[in-house]
């Protein structure tokens, strides 16, 4: 009875794991389809990406005539997670929202601060860089340390950028001089053309340190956040993007392109 009563007990046993197994196998796969992220495009397979490929080391062309950078890499990563392959639009910034707006491409990513004021137009996505104003200055001109400073003195920015608007926030300026790109404020800073530009901190620093003729003397906090814009009401291609950039961020993928562009965390 023992022997019998054990097997019977073994039986039910073995019925029951089978069960549980088939269960775990297939909330598994209902898990796997959740997890499988798919959005509609203007151009089907691709994502467009606007933005002003003339603003190093986020975005900028190279001698091959593609499109490199920072936010290149992070678009290219969130392209290939969602089963796409990334288009880069190049376009000037001040046209930069108003052709998501019209929809020449799918998303903006060019160092763009969030702003309420941009939120009125765009939607979005979560913050996936930190930034702050900065002053750049010729090599050895030590007129310039702090914003104070700058009174008296012609500064550069970049036209409907946070540069211009910080700049615009400091008494005593002499004029504002605005620019379509940063390159060019910068071309007319080594000129002498210019006493100073205000700009994002990482742009200022890169530019500086590759071009070797400038240098960051003072920064301005703004507590800015860069973050991607789509259209508004596109929830769809929004959560997609803040779910994939989550990922990057856990996985390690979004350091790793960090560190290439910046230097280590």
């Amino acid at each position: 009875m023992r022997k019998g009563k054990s097997i019977v007990l073994l039986s039910v046993f073995l019925v029951l794991a089978l069960a549980v197994a088939m269960l775990a196998g297939c909330g598994e796969a209902k898990e796997e389809k959740k997890e499988e992220v798919k959005v509609t495009t203007i151009q089907e397979g691709k994502l467009l990406m606007g933005s002003d490929t003339t603003y190093p080391p986020f975005e900028s062309i190279d001698d091959k005539g593609e499109a490199v950078g920072f936010d290149v890499d992070i678009a290219k990563e969130i392209a290939e997670r969602l089963g796409l392959e990334l288009e880069v639009v190049s376009v000037k910034w001040e046209g930069i929202i108003p052709g998501l707006k019209t929809g020449d491409y799918d998303m903006v990513m060019s160092a763009m601060t969030i702003t309420e004021e941009r939120k009125m137009e765009i939607d979005f996505s979560d913050p996936y860089m930190d930034s702050d104003q900065s002053i750049a200055v010729r090599k050895g001109d030590t007129s310039i340390k702090s914003e104070a400073d700058l009174a008296g003195k012609v500064v550069g920015v970049q036209v409907d950028t946070t540069g211009q608007f910080t700049a615009e926030e400091i008494p005593g300026i002499k004029e504002i001089r605005k620019y379509d790109t940063i390159l060019m404020a910068f071309e007319d800073l080594e000129l002498g053309r210019i006493d100073a530009i205000v700009n994002d901190l990482p742009v200022n620093a890169y530019i500086s340190k590759t071009r070797g003729k400038t240098e960051v003397v003072a920064t301005i906090k703004t507590d800015e956040k860069y973050g991607i814009g789509v259209k508004k009401g596109n929830t769809q291609l929004l959560e997609a993007i803040n779910k994939v950039l989550a990922e990057m961020k856990k996985d390690g993928t979004y350091d790793a392109i960090y560190e290439k562009w910046f230097g280590k965390v």
